[in-house]
């Protein structure tokens, strides 16, 4: 269960490269396949595909302090990353109705989709020497895309939903990933191995590219709302362009 590659995989390697293409293909092929579908059909999907992620992620649970932390507690691992979300999300969709349900599509069509994306190309927690951790990642992020499109099929069927909704929610999220940073560092107490969701600790520089640069000039708080400000601008630019290819920007 724990074998690794010889070496760690390298980002925009081969094997990266590979996988962004494999990712987009089936993505593509996903979307036309599916892009007539009625509601029910797609947010059945969705929910589907939920169980599979947290399933997914009850492995990794176990897998992560067998395999990789060994050596004493972690909640780097926690699963209330940004990219978690879309496992809650999409398993607790089909459950809800009216706004709420509009506000979660908007958000997986949005944040998650942002966040997936970002997440495949800039893959570096991703790029682990155990093999089975490292194919999760991947997966876990497949499905993510899947999920983010499938949404937005959905919301193509539907009068316009607003944004706000989507940035409210995500602010909460946010706002529980800072206390469970702040809680496992009293806990922990040690920068290699305590939680660091959404990459917005206050303990350290945010880890992010270029936005680490900006928190070591600027200082962490000041990083950490212009890191939060720069996903949210990011999402609302998705929001403005799948409404407008859908005809629904007037």
């Amino acid at each position: 269960m724990g074998i690794t590659f010889e070496q760690t995989p390298e980002m925009f390697g081969i094997l990266h490269i590979g996988l962004l293409i494999i990712i987009a293909l089936i993505s593509v092929i996903f979307f036309m396949a599916f892009r007539n579908r009625n509601e029910k059909t797609l947010i059945r999907m969705i929910g589907v595909m939920g169980i599979i992620m947290v399933i997914g992620e009850i492995w990794k649970q176990w897998f992560v302090p067998r395999y990789v932390y060994t050596d004493g507690p972690s909640t780097w691992f926690f699963p209330w990353q940004l990219c978690s979300m879309a496992m809650y999300c999409s398993l607790l969709l089909p459950y809800l109705k009216g706004k709420t349900q509009n506000t979660v599509l908007v958000f997986l069509a949005t944040y998650s989709l942002l966040s997936a994306f970002i997440a495949l190309l800039i893959p570096a927690d991703m790029m682990r020497l155990q093999i089975w951790l490292f194919c999760h990642g991947f997966l876990y992020h497949a499905i993510m895309i899947l999920e983010c499109l499938a949404a937005i099929l959905i919301l193509r069927q539907r009068s316009r939903t607003p944004f706000y909704p989507a940035v409210i929610l995500f602010s909460v999220m946010a706002v529980i990933a800072e206390i469970i940073n702040v809680i496992s560092h009293h806990i922990i107490n040690d920068t290699h191995v305590e939680a660091n969701m959404f990459y917005i600790t206050p303990y350290y520089p945010t880890t992010q590219p270029v936005f680490h640069q900006i928190a070591v000039a600027l200082g962490i708080l000041p990083g950490i709302i212009i890191y939060l400000a720069a996903i949210t601008i990011g999402s609302y630019l998705l929001y403005w362009m799948e409404n407008k290819f859908s005809g629904k920007d007037n």
